[in-house]
């Protein structure tokens, strides 16, 4: 399988893993994000994740963080009404 080279590409691929992340700890995120603790809860999945965003794209896109921005877009961004001290 090729790498993928475009900038949008390698969006779009984080934006999915995220929201599978999202969608299969649905859980695990409300009480991570409840108890301040979300990163630890989901060190595992997150690291997942990431190898495999890293496996499917060129380095150069890998290194601009497309993966961290859509963790926080979809795993924390979309769960602000969920009470919890970090806001």
């Amino acid at each position: 399988m090729a790498l993928i080279e475009t900038e949008e590409a390698a969006r779009r691929l984080a934006r999915a893993i995220a929201s599978d992340l999202s969608l299969y700890n649905e859980e695990k995120i409300v009480q991570g994000i409840q108890s301040d603790n979300l990163f630890e809860v989901l060190a595992e999945e997150i690291e997942e994740g990431r190898a495999l965003f890293k496996s499917r794209v060129a380095p150069e896109l890998y290194a601009r963080g497309f993966y961290d921005r859509a963790i926080i877009d979809i795993l924390v961004r979309s769960k602000g009404h969920v009470q919890s001290k970090m806001w």
